[in-house]
Formats: structure tokens, sequence, C-alpha cells
């Protein structure tokens, strides 16, 4: 977006366009780069809130809802309400289902079968009978009605009210054309009142004074949202810029430092404290236990052959060893191996 020229006025477009161009979306410019770097700033600040903060206080805050809510109510339902379900249910079945089977079965079912027969041997006839008596007071009825009342009605309708009728029909015809055509010329003379004096001063207000001035405000309107719209890409573009200077400055500042003193320094150190320090310490750890094993292990074998000779001594045993060399041989190596330890315990 250059600010500095003014631009040239497109095809269609009048001097108050360009006029009304160049300061507004300066001014908005000025307005919109604050707005978007403290935004920018925010969701990143959200960002790291959500990442180093409400995500983990979230699974521990799940973690405690399904210890303290769902756990308990699905070891309650697992094994309390389940078996207690089971019970009434057997209960239900033992105490209402069984005695309502048995009731329908031997005192409903013969009920049931005596009302039908009731119905089919005493009260069908019965009806039948009711039924013939209606029919014949029905049509007795029906003929009194028709010469007392509906004769005479006829009569009166087609002699009397049926002229009447036409005669008010005629009369109430003349008496609405009247009212008609004096109404039609009460409501042309309003209508044309109406239209000098309202309509027509409308339609000129409309036509000189509100379309231009629709116009002009829908040019600045249009104007205010592009030049809103640049000023939101520049500001995005300027907080780019910060956010990428900020990072820059940051990484100089502390991480690469950092990053040479743990390469330059602490790496090196480190290295040479394990050479130096850690392994020869390890290596003679590993010595001394080895020494000390053999030598628990010596100290084993000489306490054995102590109460091999003092059990020999104090009990007795064989004079000679046997013919095949079994009984002599373990004691050579046991002797092998006191020398072995004493060897290794007199190494420098």
């Amino acid at each position: 977006m250059n600010l500095g020229k003014s631009p040239e006025p497109a095809r269609g477009e009048g001097c108050l366009v360009v006029a009304i161009r160049l300061p507004v979306r300066i001014v908005l410019l000025v307005l919109v780069v604050p707005v978007r770097m403290v935004g920018d700033t925010l969701v990143a600040g959200g960002r790291f809130l959500n990442d180093a903060v409400f995500r983990p206080v979230g699974r521990a805050l799940l973690w405690a809802g399904r210890a303290v809510f769902v756990w308990p109510f699905v070891g309650l339902w697992r094994h309390v309400l389940v078996p207690l379900g089971r019970v009434l249910g057997w209960l239900g079945k033992v105490l209402v289902v069984l005695p309502a089977v048995a009731l329908y079965r031997h005192v409903l079912t013969p009920l049931g079968r005596a009302a039908v027969w009731t119905y089919a041997r005493v009260l069908t006839p019965l009806g039948h009978a009711c039924a013939a008596a209606g029919a014949a007071v029905r049509a007795g009825l029906a003929l009194l009605a028709r010469h007392l009342v509906v004769l005479p009605s006829a009569w009166t309708y087609r002699w009397i009210l049926t002229p009447l009728g036409h005669a008010g029909v005629w009369c109430g015809k003349g008496l609405l054309w009247g009212v008609t055509a004096i109404a039609t010329v009460i409501g042309a003379g309003l209508y044309w009142t109406a239209r000098v004096l309202l309509v027509l001063p409308a339609l000129a207000v409309r036509r000189w004074v509100l379309v231009p001035a629709g116009r002009v405000l829908g040019v600045v309107v249009r104007e205010i949202g592009a030049a809103l719209g640049h000023a939101w890409r520049v500001a995005g573009y300027v907080s780019l810029a910060v956010g990428r200077f900020l990072g820059t400055l940051l990484r100089w500042t502390f991480v690469e430092p950092a990053r040479w003193v743990y390469r330059g320094v602490l790496t090196p150190v480190g290295h040479a404290v394990r050479d130096a320090v850690l392994r020869p310490a390890a290596e003679a750890g590993r010595r001394a236990g080895r020494a000390t094993r053999q030598a628990l292990a010596s100290a084993r074998v000489t306490a054995r052959q102590v109460r091999a000779d003092i059990r020999r001594v104090l009990v007795g045993g064989p004079g000679t060893p046997a013919p095949n060399g079994d009984q002599g041989e373990e004691p050579v190596r046991e002797v092998r191996r006191v020398s072995e330890g004493r060897n290794l315990l007199t190494k420098g």
C-alpha cells in the first residue's frame, strides 16, 4: 500500500472518492495497528496458557471428576442397583405376575365366557325387539313432523319469504350502488389531495436530496471498509515483523548464549567429570564388589572346611579316600578356591 502517492482515480470514480480515500486510510491505519498488535499478543498468550495451564488443569479436573462422580456411580450401579433390580424383578414376578395370571385364567376367563353367553342369548334378542319398536315410533314421529312442520314451512318460504327477500335484495342493490358512487367520488378527491400534498413532495425529496446523500454516504462507507481492510493487513505485517524481531532478540539474548554455554562449557565439563571421576569410581566400586563377593565365598569355603575338620575330629570319618577318587576331589577344589580368593585379596 503506497501511502505517499495519491492514487490514480479509477474509471467511474470522482474527485470526492479520491479526496476521501487517503485520509480515511491513514487514520484507520494509525488506529488499527495497535489493536492488531494487542490482538496478536493476546492470541499468543492464550495459546501459551492453553498449552501450559488450561489443558493440564482440564485433564486433572477430568480425572478428578471421573474419580468423584463417575466411578462411584458405576460401582453403585454395578454392585447395588443391578442386584437390587434383579431381586425386585423376581419379587414382582412372584407377587404380581403369577397371581395376575392365575386371576385371569381361573376368574376373569369364566366371567368373560358367561358375559358372552348372556350377550348372545339374552341381550341380543332384547336389543332387536327394542330396535323394531324404535323404528315404528320413529316412522310415526316423522309422518307427524312432515304434515305438521315441513309442509307449512315450505308453503310459508315459497309464497311469503321468497317475495319479501327479492324485494329486500333489490332495495339493497340500489342502496349499495348509491353508497359506492359517493365513496368513489370522495376517494378520488382524497387520492388527488394526498398525491399533491404528500406523494409529489416525497418523490422530489427522494430524487433530489436522499439519493445524492445516499450515494455520498455509500462512497464514504465503501472507502472506510476498504481502508479498514488495508489497515488490518498492514497491521498484520507490522505485528509479524515486531514478533520476528522480538523472537530474534530473545534468541540472540538468551537462547544462543545458553546453547553456547551448554555446548562449550557444560558438555566438556560433564564429559571430563564422567571420564575422570564417575567411570573410575564405578570401576573401583565394581572391583570392590567383586573382591567382597570373592572374600565372602572364600570365607564360606573356609568355614565349611573347618566344620568338616571339627566333625572329623569329634565324630570320626573315613581314614582312606575312596578308590575312584571322588571323595578326595572336593577338598582339592575347596583348597584351590581358598588359594584363589587369597591371591585376589592380596593383589594390588
